[in-house]
């Protein structure tokens, strides 16, 4: 978490404080919350650019797909064996 954000978290708290000393209950409450959530949300959005693009999720799942059909690659062997000799059984019929 950034400085800048735990500043306007502490602003937004005494804000709100200050609303509620100052001001009706419930317009108090509707600045708290808005403001509550404008901090939150800044807060959630402060990482947006520190997760992986498409492109670089789509690139690691290749790669594990990739690696998946290499240590199968001797089990496929054996069934595409398996299944043409199913096929010459029934094609001697």
């Amino acid at each position: 978490m950034s400085g800048r954000l735990v500043v306007w978290g502490v602003v937004v708290a005494a804000g709100s404080v200050a609303a509620f000393l100052l001001l009706d209950p419930i317009l108090a409450t509707f600045l708290a919350v808005v403001g509550a959530c404008l901090w939150l949300l800044a807060l959630l959005s402060s990482t947006w650019d520190q997760h992986p693009s498409f492109e670089q999720r789509e690139l690691e799942r290749a790669r594990k797909r990739a690696a998946h059909r290499e240590r199968t690659k001797e089990a496929r062997a054996r069934d595409r064996a398996r299944w043409e000799a199913h096929q010459q059984r029934r094609s001697g019929r």
